[in-house]
């Protein structure tokens, strides 16, 4: 089992940790990989996400017009261009 002890530093507004190599090596981690970051009972939970990438109906599908201030698509007349 791959474990290290290491110390929270500041990055901007934010803590982070650097995980050693070995470690990221067992949890089969890489450089620009996403992962989910989460909390279970006062424990970090860092879960690796699937690399692939999302299509334009997966992220149409998880698009919010409350969290990015407007409509996914416009309804109606846009703009006035003739052809």
């Amino acid at each position: 089992m791959a474990e290290a002890i290491l110390d929270i530093k500041h990055w901007g507004n934010n803590l982070g940790v650097r995980l050693p190599a070995a470690v990221a090596k067992a949890a089969h981690l890489h450089a620009d990989q996403r992962v989910q970051v989460s909390v279970e009972e006062g424990r970090v939970i860092i879960t690796p996400l699937n690399d692939a990438e999302r299509t334009l109906a997966q992220r149409l599908a998880r698009f919010d017009p409350v969290r990015h201030g407007g409509e996914a698509m416009p309804v109606g007349r846009v703009g006035a261009e003739r052809w």
